[in-house]
């Protein structure tokens, strides 16, 4: 039998082994947040980390951190592709975020394309076990718009000691695309603009899409550089049948535009079994895959060489 003294210590003991307190999800909080909104938050949630991804460092949401977006992404001549957990967690951890870190990904808010860059490292920082993510709907063209204050240097964090574990639930890789384009089991979405899935522009390999594709434009989900809201979302998805799939796969050339799909699709419009293919087109075409209007290299070289001469006068 314990000793009434033992059974302090083990009670002791016990008290010093639980965890800090867990951060609990902001009040107000979704995974697409208005300027209005994240900034109610900021004020009453210091915990909260706001990361800046694009656009001017010397430009930020009070608090936030900058992280070049170019530290998430893979190597120039596959820029989709997906960096070891290793390199992402050091990444993560310099930010000072650990699992249960509130974060709000930012965008500069250029163009609709810039978004892309927020939603691949939300969906980046989901997949490594993060649980409470957002992005702020517009960027930081959006925050500026609003008359909010505007910090000149990023705030100073402490790392963190999170030790990420890759969770690939919102990830489809090359092999497994290329097995789903004539298994009927999946949509296969290409997010680029109309030029790049009828094979008229050049992507980052050769043109084309993905045999049995279709086309939803990344830009349908977005309202110049604003994402349009959740009963949109859900609209566009269903008009394309893509609330009854039972796996929908977003890809475009390196990625990017396909975030914003994922993004507006899974955490937006709410459609289960929505699934990023990171490495896209850039892996896909090289890899020698057989490829859905692909044209012949005398037609491509004729298109372009119209389209140069067009572009001249």
């Amino acid at each position: 039998m314990l000793r009434p003294t033992s059974l302090g210590l083990v009670a002791l003991s016990l008290t010093v082994s639980l965890p800090a307190t867990v951060m609990a999800t902001p009040e107000g909080w979704s995974p697409l947040l208005e300027p209005a909104e994240l900034a109610a938050i900021l004020d009453a949630d210091d915990a909260v980390r706001v990361v800046h991804v694009t656009g001017a460092q010397d430009q930020l949401i009070p608090g936030a951190v900058f992280s070049p977006y170019a530290d998430w992404r893979g190597e120039a001549g596959n820029p989709g592709a997906l960096r070891s957990v290793t390199e992402l967690g050091a990444v993560v951890t310099g930010l000072g975020i650990d699992a249960d870190t509130p974060v709000v990904v930012v965008h500069g808010g250029a163009n609709p394309s810039d978004m892309g860059a927020a939603a691949r490292v939300y969906w980046t920082l989901k997949s490594l076990g993060v649980e409470d993510l957002a992005l702020l709907n517009g960027g930081f063209a959006a925050w500026t718009e609003a008359a909010l204050p505007v910090a000149t240097e990023p705030a100073d964090v402490a790392q963190s000691s999170f030790d990420p574990v890759w969770d690939a639930s919102w990830y489809v890789g090359t092999e497994e695309v290329a097995a789903l384009t004539d298994s009927g089991e999946a949509r296969i979405i290409d997010s680029r603009p109309r030029g790049f899935f009828d094979g008229i522009d050049w992507s980052i390999a050769r043109p084309g899409t993905v045999r049995n594709a279709e086309n939803v434009v990344f830009a349908e989900f977005m309202d110049g550089n604003r994402m349009i809201d959740s009963e949109s979302a859900h609209a566009i998805a269903a008009a394309n049948g893509l609330t009854e799939a039972p796996l929908t796969v977003n890809f475009c050339n390196t990625g990017h535009w396909a975030a914003i799909n994922w993004f507006a699709l899974s955490e937006v419009a709410g459609v289960d079994n929505t699934r990023l293919y990171a490495e896209s087109m850039a892996e896909y075409a090289a890899g020698g895959h057989a490829l859905d209007n692909e044209p012949s290299r005398i037609a491509y070289l004729w298109h372009s060489t119209r389209k140069w001469v067009s572009d001249l006068f």
